[in-house]
């Protein structure tokens, strides 16, 4: 896709953020429930923005994701985790796709009628998700039985189809030898937990995936046994640090933009004079646009330099989510001081940006790990050592 193809779909992204998303952001919040009409909105329009244009697809990348993600996050940061998820779980079924996949999956997500999303965090894992319990062993010549739990799983019990990770145990399977596979939502044995409430981003759906002994096709396993971890490094890291850095991005220009309205409408009942022309606030309002600004311009470098494969891609791709974690919550607290009790009030904007930029630091990788990662490519030590 062509520049002015991009810019089309963020553009797209914008105008559904601004007449489905935003109007909706508070309900979906106070009511913890999963934004099914967001969700439906950006699937119908942009559900196959990963997907390769040979498999029907618009054909885009890392930097689509990370600008469709602000786009969305700026209006409703619950759904654009869940649309963000659909698109990393679409990238990695069209990594490595078999005639089967493109039939099955990647034809129907280009045509926006089907969502998909990640099953990978596991329980008693933390927040190492590229070290899967969940077990896979052969069913027969064509089969493969999944048995095992996941957590935390966005879109759970909305989404048509799950990408699930797992690790082989059939005997003589070398240790540690993880896979992937992708499982349809009506598959029996399936069976969900309770919906998980957050203190922020209530409606993603967060829940438990139990599968006991799910049965399914040989076909719908991605890739070779033992590709898990190309998937998770090559794939699922890349797309995923791209998603969540563009939402949580979207949150801090959200709060800088609530700082900024709110200066220039209010007046000093006294004086007559508006907040914005005191040089203190100016002053605070510059910071806080310099910062948002220099995150973004980090943002799209990673964006690029993965699509590139520059070598120095992941450092940049791990850096751009650490950082716009730490300016979406330090950005929304300056906001929260600039606007004073009418900022601070339940039913403040701010009040549920400031709980959804929280979850950037608690969303896997968390960003202390992302910054040992950053230490360790520059230093060429392996990633997952001790």
């Amino acid at each position: 896709m062509t520049r002015t193809e991009l810019s089309k779909a963020v553009f797209l992204a914008r105008e559904i953020a601004r007449d489905v998303l935003a109007p909706q952001a508070a309900a979906v919040d106070e009511e913890k429930r999963w934004p099914a009409e967001g969700v439906a909105a950006l699937r119908a329009a942009l559900g196959g923005l990963v997907v390769p244009e040979r498999f029907g697809g618009m054909g885009q990348g890392l930097s689509a994701v990370a600008q469709v993600g602000e786009a969305t996050g700026r209006a409703c940061a619950s759904t654009s985790i869940c649309f963000g998820m659909h698109l990393v779980g679409s990238a990695v079924i069209a990594a490595k796709a078999t005639d089967s996949h493109r039939e099955r999956y990647l034809a129907p997500i280009a045509e926006g009628r089907h969502l998909t999303t990640l099953a990978l965090s596991e329980p008693g894992v933390g927040g190492e998700f590229w070290l899967p319990r969940t077990r896979m062993e052969s069913s027969g010549a064509d089969g493969l039985r999944l048995t095992g739990a996941k957590s935390f799983v966005t879109n759970g019990g909305h989404a048509d189809s799950y990408v699930i990770s797992t690790v082989a145990t059939d005997p003589g399977a070398p240790p540690g030898e993880f896979s992937c596979a992708v499982v349809d939502a009506d598959t029996p044995g399936l069976a969900w937990g309770a919906p998980w409430h957050g203190f922020g981003m209530r409606g993603n759906e967060s829940r438990t995936l139990e599968l006991a002994g799910v049965e399914v096709d040989r076909r719908q396993l991605l890739g070779e046994p033992g590709d898990e971890i190309w998937y998770v490094f090559s794939v699922v890291a890349p797309y995923f640090l791209m998603a969540m850095a563009g939402t949580y991005l979207g949150v801090a220009a959200a709060a800088l933009d609530e700082a900024r309205a709110h200066v220039t409408a209010r007046r000093h009942a006294h004086s007559g004079r508006a907040l914005a022309a005191q040089p203190l606030v100016q002053h605070r309002l510059g910071v806080m646009w310099a910062r948002v600004e220099r995150t973004r311009r980090l943002l799209h470098h990673a964006a690029a330099t993965g699509e590139a494969g520059e070598p120095d891609a992941l450092a940049a791709l791990c850096s751009a989510k650490a950082e716009v974690a730490e300016t979406a919550e330090a950005v929304v607290n300056d906001a929260l001081t600039l606007t004073g009790g009418r900022g601070y009030s339940g039913d403040s904007a701010l009040h549920r940006l400031l709980r959804d930029a929280r979850a950037a630091h608690v969303m896997s990788p968390i960003t202390d790990v992302l910054r040992v990662w950053v230490g360790k490519s520059l230093l060429g030590e392996p990633l997952l050592g001790d």
